[in-house]
Parts: structure tokens; sequence; C-alpha cells
């Protein structure tokens, strides 16, 4: 088993989300977070001046899968994610020793 992080613009979270559902993919974990990457946040303008904005709010999705649908879920998401300009953000792939679900004590893939 994997988990799946991926770390998003807001505007993308609603088509990415609805991707990932259509494809069997329901089970995420959402969390509202702020990061900055290579560009060190973004430099705004007004008429008092220039300012910057170091981290920018972003959404993370966390997806635990079977290794067989790590290729899928990691397509869905760069596909639905992109835009080309700096800040699309990450995806990280980690491995999972072990799942278990509370309710039932059932564990392994069926938990997921």
């Amino acid at each position: 088993m994997k988990k799946i992080e991926a770390i998003i613009r807001q505007d993308k979270f609603a088509q990415v989300k609805h991707a990932l559902e259509d494809k069997g993919f329901i089970s995420m974990t959402i969390s509202d977070v702020y990061g900055r990457g290579q560009q060190k946040g973004i430099a705004l303008k007004s008429r008092a001046g220039e300012y910057r904005i170091e981290f920018l709010p972003k959404k993370k999705m966390e997806i635990v899968i079977e290794d067989k649908d790590i290729e899928t879920v990691v397509d869905i998401i760069c596909e639905n994610s992109y835009t080309g300009v700096f800040g699309d953000g990450k995806i990280f792939v980690i491995p999972i020793d072990e799942v278990i679900r509370i309710r039932t004590r059932e564990k392994g893939t069926v938990a997921i």
C-alpha cells in the first residue's frame, strides 16, 4: 500500500476530486495548508508599493491506495491540477506498512 500526498492549487481541488471519484477513488483526507516552493511566494504591486506573499494557500490531499493504483492516481492528479505555471504543486508517494479500520479492526487493503 502507498499513501499519496498531493499539494495542489485550491482552484484545482474540485476538478481533481471529481476526477478521482469518477475513477472510484472516493476515500481521501483534505487539509487547508500554506506553503511555498522555489519561487518563494509571489510579489504583488499595489498603490502603496510592492509586497510579497511568502506562503500561498493550497489544498493537501491524502489518499491511501493499493500499489497497483499508484500510476492511475498520480496521472489523474497531474492531468487535473496542471496549469504549467509555478505553484502547480507536488505529489509525494509514501509506503504504508499497515492500515487498520478502527470500527471493525479489519487490516490491510480491505481497510482502505
